[in-house]
């Protein structure tokens, strides 16, 4: 996500009022139930997860820590890193280089194709750059290591016709380079350089999930951040996933929602809204919503929760990876049924 000053942080806040209070423009009411109550003790396969989960923002955050074109040797150490895991898994890896700031950056892409409809593709991803000034556990290194995840997960599942994994359609993993300033949403942010090959190959994107600071759950009072006047059913503490898209993408996003509240015991909420409210299009979704593709970011809020965001304190302890675990899990189940 973008940096924000505090002027704009209070401005974004004004703007989430307007999420939660602008009833004509917004489409609040998802289907399904939102998981309700103490959440079950975790599965062995949440666990692994979590360990994993762990290892990869400790590389990520840790290890390498800044990451982005004044710091080119740290950007390429963790492109080079989601590289070598990929191709571990025995993916493929595709690199699309462009010239940044003087520096060659590279976007990273991997897929599993589908059986039936291999030319439709959902596409996953996550920005692997960090702010300035920060190590980006978080924001974003909570959203790469999800992604690599359900990279591992799928590839291990090797999915065939009729198997509770099957993918009608293929599956792509992205990691974008440049989302954070000075690139957010300009030409050389990298999944809009990406998105506009997408469009110019006329690849047939059935739509995307942008998968952006994903790790920071609480079931503390008052933790999530809304004004004084947003009343009603709204979560007053910080323990739920948030599904968020532009109104053209409601379908994509209430068939996620839909998907993720059906087979998940974890509290998810989702949102419409039009793009020009701020904190509607602050990830890398925003890039194909410019080239006509449905997209939908998937995240904790952020800003509106996290109290290390874009801070030399977004350090790997912040994480709370059994819960981040409980979410990939479910957005497993999620790709696996919005790829059928």
């Amino acid at each position: 996500m973008p940096s924000l000053s505090s002027e704009t942080v209070g401005w974004a806040a004004a703007g989430w009022v307007l999420l939660f209070s602008i009833g004509g423009c917004l489409r609040t009411t998802m289907p399904g139930q939102s998981h309700q109550g103490p959440l079950s003790p975790a599965a062995p396969s949440e666990v692994e997860v979590a360990a994993e989960l762990r290892a990869h923002v400790q590389r990520l955050a840790g290890d390498i820590g800044e990451r982005h074109v004044r710091r080119p040797q740290a950007l390429r150490a963790a492109a080079d890193y989601i590289e070598a895991q990929l191709r571990s898994w025995g993916y493929v890896v595709g690199q699309q280089r462009f010239e940044a700031g003087g520096v060659t950056v590279s976007n990273l892409d991997a897929e599993l194709r589908g059986t039936r409809d291999a030319g439709a593709i959902v596409v996953v991803g996550a920005h692997y750059d960090s702010a300035r000034g920060t190590p980006g556990a978080n924001d974003n290194g909570s959203g790469v290591a999800a992604t690599l995840v359900l990279a591992r997960r799928l590839a291990a599942s090797r999915p065939v016709p009729g198997a509770a994994t099957d993918l009608g359609q293929t599956v792509r993993f992205v990691f974008w380079t440049n989302e954070e300033t000075p690139y957010f949403q300009t030409e050389l942010m990298g999944s809009a350089v990406y998105a506009r090959r997408c469009r110019a190959r006329n690849e047939r994107i059935t739509g995307m999930l942008s998968l952006e600071t994903l790790g920071y759950y609480t079931d503390a009072p008052g933790t999530q951040r809304y004004p004084s006047a947003i009343r009603g059913d709204y979560p007053d503490s910080g323990n739920f996933v948030t599904f968020v898209s532009n109104r053209a993408s409601q379908k994509w996003l209430e068939s996620t929602v839909a998907a993720f509240r059906r087979t998940s015991a974890f509290p998810a909420e989702g949102l419409a809204a039009p793009e020009w409210i701020d904190g509607i299009g602050w990830s890398d979704h925003w890039a194909f919503w410019q080239q006509g593709y449905p997209g939908v970011m998937v995240t904790d809020t952020a800003p509106f929760r996290y109290p290390h965001y874009h801070r030399a304190t977004d350090t790997p302890d912040q994480v709370i990876y059994e819960r981040l675990a409980r979410v990939v899990v479910g957005l497993g189940r999620v790709v696996v049924e919005l790829a059928r």
